[in-house]
């Protein structure tokens, strides 16, 4: 007899099947004892004896016995099979469990995030820790099928590379077979090189940022949701990318997982048909009306910025949603385009969401010769990035730009998260590879 999904238990009432999956909870009584079973695609209850009441949560059974319906007095609306349940008539324990360290059925896990962390593969079982990445495998899915619908060709690209992609010194160095190398900060030079190819491309990729901060809101980690679109008129059409791909998102997650929704008690994010859009120094303008904080002069927005941003784009547009736009030329990548009517300025652009930042991107630099400058202006030599970045450009590259998603990021915002590491299978930050890692000034010595 093969195995059976308990979900598809349902319209065998009356026969004998075999089930599979992890013990996820056991109440004895005497010689009469309920379980519940889970396995991928669902729970239902099983009635046996004593040696069922004797198996610890979370080891992993095979039961097979026969379908019944269950009393109607004692249906659970809240699972698929609550009216049903199953009679055992054989047990085998495949694999037992030991002792959890922490009960990881409860409603709610009060436990600190780092214990959490310490036993990531047991708070991972968690139904509401496990929903959390429900909810991203369908932000990925959700982006993936945008784009394809859009004509656009999913890339893999490298992780290890021999230069900073930002010209910043926040990288991880790699020991490669005695050379010089780097894990990359973005796939940014790489899926621009494919718009040479593709036109049309993105990628979900890896990528890692050696800043020396602990907050609710970075890693060292994270995975960007990256695409690049060649002949596009100007950046604008990258807006509208960007808003439309969102938008995709939150459609998907919405219709897929309301439930979910429910249970974080958090709603999508409200939006209007147009996100509005704001320059960077229009934005911080409304700010210091609005606050009285002088940021006028600042080269971007801090946190709080960003918050009241978006509280005012709430109040004018109903939109929790607020494109910033034309970030200063000192302030972006060297590969930024910066705009003709002002080149203190760069056609670049940030999505700030519920007020943190979810999407930057803009318009880059096309032309070669440009290019060769802008990297000397920068104080670096054009020379290491020739191959195969600059071959790209010097044997023809559109007009071009692209975005790039943070995965954790707008994971953690739709569901209302406190910390970018409760979005994270398995968080890396500054004091953290999986084991926490001894303090900064032990690590230094």
């Amino acid at each position: 007899m093969t195995r059976t999904l308990i979900k598809d238990s349902i319209s065998e009432i009356g026969k004998k099947i075999i089930i599979k999956g992890w013990v996820n909870s056991v109440r004895s009584y005497g010689k009469l004892a309920f379980a519940d079973i889970r396995d991928r695609s669902g729970l239902i209850q099983v009635v046996g004896g004593k040696d069922l009441g004797g198996v610890k949560v979370e080891s992993v059974v095979e039961i097979s016995g026969t379908i019944r319906p269950r009393d109607e007095k004692y249906f659970n609306d809240k699972i698929i099979t609550g009216k049903i349940e199953m009679e055992v008539e054989e047990l085998k324990v495949l694999e037992a469990s030991e002792e959890l360290p922490f009960d990881i059925h409860q409603p709610d896990l009060n436990v600190g995030l780092p214990v959490l962390l310490d036993n990531r593969a047991v708070s991972l079982r968690h139904q509401k820790v496990t929903d959390v990445f429900k909810v991203q495998a369908t932000i990925m899915k959700a982006f993936r099928d945008h784009l394809n619908a859009n004509d656009f060709t999913e890339i893999s690209v490298p992780t290890i590379v021999t230069g900073s992609t930002e010209g910043g010194s926040e990288v991880f160095p790699v020991d490669y077979f005695g050379h010089k190398a780097f894990l990359a900060q973005s796939p940014q030079l790489y899926k621009q090189i494919m718009v040479s190819i593709f036109e049309r491309v993105f990628t979900l990729a890896h990528a890692y940022r050696a800043e020396p901060s602990v907050t609710t809101r970075h890693l060292t980690e994270y995975v960007g949701l990256d695409c690049e679109m060649g002949f596009i008129e100007d950046w604008t059409d990258l807006v509208k990318m960007a808003d439309s791909t969102v938008k995709a998102i939150f459609k998907a997650v919405s219709e897929k997982h309301q439930d979910i929704l429910d249970e974080y008690g958090v709603t999508i994010p409200k939006t209007c048909e147009n996100t509005p859009s704001l320059k960077l120094k229009e934005a911080l303008q409304i700010i210091y009306e609005r606050t009285g904080r002088d940021v006028r002069n600042e080269l971007d927005m801090d946190p709080e910025g960003e918050r009241e941003i978006c509280r005012w784009s709430m109040e004018k547009h109903g939109s929790e949603l607020v494109f910033i736009t034309h970030f200063y030329t000192k302030k972006r990548a060297w590969y930024s385009y910066a705009d003709p009517k002002n080149p203190q300025e760069t056609l670049t652009l940030d999505l700030i969401g519920r007020g943190v930042e979810w999407i930057s991107g803009g318009q880059r630099i096309s032309n070669y010769a440009d290019l060769q400058e802008k990297i000397k202006s920068r104080g670096q030599n054009p020379i290491d990035f020739e191959i195969p970045y600059g071959q790209a450009f010097k044997y023809g590259m559109p007009p071009e730009g692209g975005f790039a998603i943070g995965l954790e990021r707008i994971t953690q915002n739709i569901l209302g998260l406190e910390n970018i590491r409760q979005a994270t299978l398995f968080p890396r930050d500054m004091e953290r590879v999986d084991k926490r890692l001894p303090k900064i000034e032990k690590a230094k010595k």
